[in-house]
């Protein structure tokens, strides 16, 4: 009994070292690579808006004013053009006098009087197809070919456009009409893509989603040039429409583009006097119905403000008066398509400024509206340096 005992003990014995010896053998060698440290947090880059808020801050009455012109001079040489960019202005319009023989030397045109890397001066453009078509190897259709048909093919059409613009160096296109007209004698009848507002709006909503991507598109001519007999140019197109024939008329096409995405909407020299007596590109109201009623938030630009001294009205005849109106009014980009010598019309870049500038100073603009209009196009110029 005692030796069977004194047998288990001893069994007993040697599991407890046999255990105690595995229990401190080490452990073995791992082949998985140490955790790597955790990645510092990195700051993302400011966001375009943010951006142009930031260089907004170190900004004067003055170069904030400059900024909100976008300004022409003529020929196919880059000196005068750049000579405007580099007082500070938003940007440049091409006229058919810019045009140079072909794609790549319009390109590089372009590429010439650009001078700031972080802002484009944004080149502007024309380029409707059909009546209004700056660019003779623009092969899309325009408003003749495409009134009637589908918002996909304005759509495959103003993408083509947008692609032909974009490879020209050129981010703005005027080339959206948004107004309606059934008159086969108006002014604006073979530039419409529609006779009325069931017709236009697909297709303007389509030429919109075409150029997406590619260059801003602006709808035009705010509110309506179809429903304001008259040629803007040479005269004010006054309209009998009241509000509510507005609304129903002419206001669903611009809604639509707004609705696509529209960047941009251009003010006419219309006059629709039981709305305001004052001319759209000069209205306060106007812009009220544009932000408020149509939800737009983008870049409005005026139509070309010589064309106010042109009309021969006594009112029009000071450009610094009405560069004053216009962004007192709730413009944000003023659009002069100067002659070689702006002087001959009273027009510089100093005096539009400084006209702007003392404005602010005199309480005649909330130097909050100067901003707000300032803050809009140094945000797109700094969209398109981006791309």
């Amino acid at each position: 009994m005692q030796s069977t005992r004194a047998g288990l003990l001893a069994l007993l014995a040697v599991g407890i070292l046999a255990v105690s010896a595995c229990s401190a053998a080490p452990a073995p060698t791992s082949t998985a690579p140490p955790p790597s440290p955790s990645a510092s947090p990195t700051t993302p880059p400011p966001t375009a808006a943010e951006w142009a808020a930031e260089r907004l801050d170190g900004m004067s009455l003055e170069q904030k004013a400059a900024s909100l012109l976008m300004l022409h001079a003529p020929g196919t040489e880059p000196g005068p053009l750049r000579a405007l960019a580099e007082q500070g202005i938003g940007g440049l319009i091409l006229m058919g006098d810019n045009i140079p023989a072909d794609a790549d030397a319009l390109a590089a045109l372009t590429a010439a009087v650009q001078f700031d890397p972080e802002a484009r001066t944004l080149i502007a453009i024309d380029e409707e197809g059909g009546d209004v078509q700056r660019l003779p190897w623009d092969p899309a259709p325009g408003a003749d070919a495409l009134r009637g048909g589908t918002a996909a093919e304005a759509r495959a059409a103003f993408r083509t456009r947008g692609e032909v613009l974009a490879a020209a160096g050129i981010d703005v296109n005027f080339g959206v009409v948004a107004d309606v007209t059934d008159d086969p004698d108006s002014f604006i009848s073979s530039r419409v893509l529609g006779p009325d507002a069931a017709s236009a709006s697909p297709l303007v909503a389509g030429a919109v989603q075409g150029e997406q991507g590619l260059v801003a598109s602006t709808l035009k001519h705010f509110p309506g040039h179809g429903q304001a007999p008259g040629d803007s140019h040479e005269s004010l197109p006054t309209s009998p429409l009241d509000l509510a024939g507005w609304r129903s008329i002419a206001a669903p096409p611009f809604q639509a583009g707004i609705d696509a995405g529209s960047e941009l909407v251009m003010t006419g020299h219309l006059v629709f006097p039981a709305v305001d007596p004052a001319p759209a590109s000069l209205s306060a109201e106007w812009h009220r119905i544009l932000r408020e009623e149509l939800g737009f938030d983008g870049v409005v630009v005026t139509d070309d403000l010589l064309m106010l001294q042109h009309n021969g009205l006594e009112e029009y005849q000071d450009p610094g008066e009405n560069a004053i109106r216009a962004v007192a009014s709730g413009s944000d980009l003023l659009l002069y398509v100067l002659p070689a010598d702006p002087s001959e019309f009273g027009i510089s870049v100093d005096g539009l400024t400084s006209a702007i500038a003392d404005a602010v100073r005199s309480g005649r603009i909330p130097e909050a509206r100067l901003d707000d209009a300032a803050l809009r196009v140094l945000t797109l110029r700094r969209e398109f340096a981006s791309d």
